[in-house]
């Protein structure tokens, strides 16, 4: 096997967890919604890019089989459009949630962490990648705010896989539009 697929084991208390990529980048979201399509068009794109120890997840939203391949992943950046964060890409490090309990047919990031904790013995490092949605209704095109992000996006994940995606965001260095939640200033 190659060092990127190699095997390396995790143990916990119940059974061994092979860890399969360095780091996954989950890309979901409605891509019959315009900018709703941004996050898993940015994990298309870097599949295309074949990068070492990089394996993708496109889907159109999060749901508890996903637990396995994050349960599998050292580190995991979950990709989204957001309505709510419209001034640029936003990075925000992300934690398990208290429980793993699912109140509707789909999840969000950090319920899938504490998922892959309750089912799988492990959560891996985890960032969420939010990016500025403008325009929701029925179409395939982008605004050129989720255009912009969706460029910004892929640069980075390139970046911080081939940094080994340091432990703290703070440490990056970004062109452009790139934030981390809660900082006012590029990272």
């Amino acid at each position: 096997m190659g060092s990127s697929r190699r095997q390396i084991m995790q143990m916990n208390s119940e059974s061994p967890v092979a860890i399969d990529a360095e780091l996954l980048v989950i890309g979901y979201g409605n891509s019959l919604r315009r900018d709703d399509g941004v996050g898993p068009r940015v994990a298309e794109a870097i599949e295309d890019l074949h990068l070492p120890g990089v394996r993708t997840l496109v889907c159109p939203l999060l749901s508890p089989e996903h637990a396995d391949p994050i349960a599998r992943a050292r580190r995991v950046i979950f990709v989204d459009a957001a309505v709510d964060r419209i001034d640029g890409v936003h990075l925000r490090k992300l934690e398990a949630g208290e429980t793993s309990q699912l109140m509707a047919h789909a999840a969000d990031p950090r319920t899938m962490l504490a998922l892959a904790r309750d089912v799988f013995g492990r959560t891996p490092e985890a960032w969420w990648l939010t990016i500025p949605a403008i325009h929701l209704g029925f179409g395939t095109d982008y605004s050129a705010e989720a255009e912009a992000g969706f460029q910004t996006a892929v640069t980075q994940i390139k970046q911080l896989a081939a940094e080994g995606l340091k432990s703290d965001a703070n440490n990056c260095t970004s062109p452009g539009n790139f934030r981390e939640a809660g900082a006012g200033k590029p990272v």
